[in-house]
């Protein structure tokens, strides 16, 4: 009986243990991947994007070098965030990854991929690549800022020059068009504001309108 006790207690106060040290355990920190573009004399020269794993909130900033920095936050989806955080690691993190063509073409902006876990850090830099998952990494991510681009200039024509919407929902809609736009029912917002806003013209209301429908659809 005596023997049984002992059994019990001494499992127990394993359990307990255990229990104690996995609880102290730090938690795996969370992978953060970004982006950078800089490119001088163009619009915009600047562009950086930071997408962690664990998170739907993201953050932005795209202006001209000369510009006051500073970032903005956005959303990234589950699935989306998978597919980056996939394309990253079929590229080893970055690690030791020589990924420019070192041919003599021309300046398309230095792109930097940085990879961030803890205190693993690596990161590479090119000007232009045939690599295959690292081309769809940066059109994930230059999608992501033109996206964000349209965004912010239609709410701004919202804001301050009402007249000038229906010109910013052409210019979203080409790129629509043209698939470039990685998640662009992160618009929908917006069009559905204009949509349903007697104070803006009935082209650009209608065009909003149909995009925003167009969006659904194909969602």
């Amino acid at each position: 009986m005596k023997t049984s006790l002992l059994r019990i207690c001494f499992f127990l106060g394993a359990a307990s243990l255990f229990a104690i040290v996995v609880s102290a355990a730090p938690a795996s920190p969370s992978a953060k991947l970004t982006f950078r573009r800089i490119f001088k004399s163009s619009s915009p020269e600047y562009i950086q994007i930071v997408v962690r794993q664990d998170s739907d909130t993201a953050t932005y900033e795209i202006r001209q070098l000369d510009e006051d920095p500073g970032s903005s936050p956005f959303e990234v989806s589950a699935a989306l965030r998978a597919r980056m955080f996939d394309l990253a690691a079929q590229l080893k993190h970055f690690q030791g990854q020589d990924l420019d063509v070192h041919r003599k073409i021309a300046n398309l902006g230095e792109k930097t991929f940085r990879w961030e876990s803890g205190t693993e850090v690596h990161e590479t830099k090119f000007n232009y690549t045939l690599n295959s998952a690292a081309t769809q990494l940066l059109q994930i991510f230059e999608g992501l800022a033109r996206q964000q681009e349209h965004v912010d200039l239609i709410s701004r024509r919202m804001k301050y020059d009402r007249l000038g919407i229906n010109d910013a929902l052409l210019q979203f809609e080409t790129d629509l068009n043209r698939s470039l736009l990685p998640e662009p029912k992160r618009v929908l917002p917006v069009l559905d504001q204009i949509a349903g806003d007697s104070r803006f013209v009935d082209i650009a209301r209608q065009r909003a309108r149909s995009l925003a429908e167009r969006i659904r659809h194909q969602g």
